[in-house]
């Protein structure tokens, strides 16, 4: 994975780079034109273009997949991969990266552009590559036929280079002022496919307020988590970071929590059909999340330990990891199944036009979404009311999820009540941290428990590590009722 940061200005046909020897602390270096033939894959209806994703062939270069664009500043930031392989057929881990967005539909080629590249290297006084400018003019081929032309000039910052702010304004301002004018970012492929390829992605968040109606209430929230999944698709199935898993998980489970609170205005066959997979995909990645979460603890734990007892500690993350990279294999087969591919068609079709009963769809959502609350309130009083000090872990793990529960309830209907359920669910998700700790606790001391047997030194560590995570769920024992106390004050009460 490499990161691609640059400025884009659109230049008329006429424009000629300008002189920068002048700026201090700048040195630029004419280097030779490149010639560039490029094909774009895409699908039929140019999906990964519309979420801002790319992937392309360009002779002598092979494969480059270009991830969705963010900003630094003036800068455009897009994380890319290379992969090796001929034009005729896109690599299966390229296309597997972006199974999301095209799902069972086929890349095709859908652009082919023949660049002219003068490019100008950019370097320190003491010789640092800071990057290079480039001018590139670009025709978009149909067949043999020029379809079009247009011209550009890219400010490209090396990766790792230490480019100060002040230079990058002074190169940007030089091309301005020599007849470049700032352009959105839009990346050449997507100019060159025109209209369609800018148009929106396959699902969108609405935006809400207090006048939405329940049908647009339940779409905004089904189309929230559905974002949230196809965009952390790439990175679960890269595994670089764990915080995809987890967002991909929130996703899942969030999404079926929001079914559960709206069940009342959906159709109840569609609800559960829906649900049913959802459950299936959640505890696929939930297994990799709880030993995401079981390994950063344990690997905290083990830094903390007497360094004579390390050994011992970093045997159990190992063995701690290949648990982990086991779940992680049966969560990739998962993800690259039939049944995967087409519970995504069925979530894209749920953001789109969820099922919601007619009768109820039109209907102002601030006077029929407040009842909504009552349940998972009902469920989650109940469970903690009766509670004492000696509490069974077992019934703080089930007043976690009722708090979860309540919590994503009163996040799904906060663009329509605002800030009472805004405050609700915060004061939820500190009561859901407090027994989320609490719960984390006392599955690593049961897998300690697991693995501390054969006694000697290994059993010896696993004691004391267990130790230590018993002294952290004590320490939560000690601070949820405190939590649930402040959650639980009428005025937090935002519904009827």
């Amino acid at each position: 994975m490499s990161t691609e940061r640059e400025v884009k200005l659109s230049v008329p046909a006429t424009f000629t780079l300008p002189d920068l020897s002048d700026l201090e602390g700048l040195v630029a270096t004419p280097a030779e034109p490149r010639r560039y033939q490029t094909v774009y894959v895409d699908t039929e209806d140019l999906r990964l273009a519309r979420w801002d994703c790319s992937l392309r062939h360009r002779q002598g270069e092979g494969w480059t997949l270009k991830f969705p664009a963010t900003s630094e500043g003036v800068l455009v930031v897009r994380d890319e991969l290379a992969f090796e392989g001929e034009a005729r057929r896109v690599p299966p881990q390229a296309s597997d990266l972006f199974r999301a967005y095209a799902r069972g539909s086929e890349l095709r080629p859908v652009a082919r552009l023949r660049t002219l590249r003068r490019r100008v290297e950019l370097s320190d006084a003491e010789g640092a590559r800071l990057g290079e400018i480039v001018d590139d003019e670009v025709s978009v081929m149909d067949g043999a036929r020029v379809a079009a032309r247009f011209r550009e000039v890219e400010v490209e910052v090396a990766v790792q280079a230490d480019v100060p702010p002040p230079l990058l304004d002074a190169i940007v301002a030089r091309l301005r002022e020599a007849g470049a004018s700032p352009t959105d970012g839009t990346p050449k492929y997507r100019q060159a496919l025109g209209a369609r390829a800018s148009a929106p992605p396959d699902v969108v968040v609405p935006e809400l307020g207090p006048e939405a109606s329940v049908g647009e209430v339940v779409r905004g929230a089904a189309a929230a988590s559905v974002v949230r999944l196809l965009r952390h698709d790439a990175g679960v199935r890269l595994g670089a970071d764990i915080e995809d898993v987890h967002q991909a998980r929130v996703a899942t489970r969030r999404l079926r929590s929001d079914l559960r609170t709206f069940r009342d205005v959906i159709d109840p066959d569609w609800d559960a059909a829906l649900r049913e997979e959802l459950g299936w995909l959640g505890g696929e990645l939930g297994t990799v999340r709880d030993l995401d979460v079981q390994l950063e603890r344990l690997r905290g734990r083990v830094a903390a330990l007497p360094e004579e007892d390390l050994p011992v500690g970093e045997r159990l993350v190992a063995r701690l990891s290949e648990r982990r990279d086991a779940a992680r294999e049966h969560l990739l087969v998962g993800m690259r199944s039939e049944r995967y591919i087409a519970l995504l068609d069925r979530l894209v079709e749920a953001a789109r036009e969820p099922a919601v009963v007619p009768d109820a769809a039109s209907a102002p959502a601030v006077m029929a979404l407040g009842a909504v609350m009552e349940r998972p309130w009902k469920h989650l009083k109940g469970a903690l009311d009766g509670l004492g000090e000696d509490a069974a872990d077992a019934d703080l793990h089930m007043a976690r999820i009722r708090t979860k529960r309540a919590r994503y309830a009163a996040e799904a209907v906060e663009a329509v009540f605002g800030k009472r359920a805004r405050a609700f669910a915060r004061e939820a998700a500190a009561l859901q941290g407090v027994l989320g700790e609490h719960q984390d606790a006392v599955v690593a001391q049961a897998w300690l428990r697991e693995v501390a047997t054969g006694g000697g030194r290994g059993a010896f560590v696993a004691g004391e590590l267990a130790m230590l995570e018993r002294q952290a769920a004590s320490a939560a024992r000690a601070r949820w009722r405190g939590v649930w106390t402040a959650l639980s004050r009428k005025r937090l009460r935002f519904w009827p």
